[in-house]
């Protein structure tokens, strides 16, 4: 069985654009590059060739590894979801210890922005988010020590 993956439908268009671009841009400006190439002559020595030839090694990779992460995703809409516990996709605001107050929405390994306040929800806050509910306090262990922090505002936007 294979193992779904959480995915926002922001991610899931990102990654959808992704691959229309390069099957459909990238590949085929990689193809006619190859071919030019080619007709320099000399294979061997022909630098152009060697470059078109490794890029589309790349394109092809990575191809292959946005259909199999778009086949393997289940899209979720948090304007869907509701409830009092946090779930993927949920906008979450939380106060720190100094009462600063930070947002993070929970979204899939592949749409992780932190400086746009997305996080994974594997990540050490996004495992100790899921399942909370307003008003709890949770620790996150990080790099830098543990950090506590209470669950203010949850929204399913």
């Amino acid at each position: 069985m294979v193992e779904k993956v959480p995915m926002t439908v922001e991610g899931h268009e990102r990654l959808e654009a992704e691959l229309k671009m390069l099957k459909h841009v990238e590949r085929p400006a990689v193809i006619k590059a190859i071919e030019e190439a080619r007709a320099h002559g000399d294979l061997s020595e022909n630098a152009e060739y060697h470059a078109a030839k490794e890029r589309q090694g790349f394109i092809e990779s990575r191809i292959q590894d946005l259909e199999g992460k778009i086949s393997r995703c289940e899209v979720i809409d948090p304007r869907e979801l509701s409830g009092e516990k946090i779930l993927f996709a949920a906008t979450v605001h939380l106060a720190d210890e100094e009462d600063k107050i930070v947002k993070y929405q929970i979204v899939g390994v592949d749409e992780v922005d932190v400086a746009a306040g997305k996080i994974s929800y594997i990540s050490p806050i996004g495992r100790a988010l899921i399942g909370r509910k307003l008003g709890d306090e949770i620790e996150v262990k990080t790099p830098r020590g543990e950090t506590y922090y209470e669950i203010t505002q949850i929204d399913f936007i």
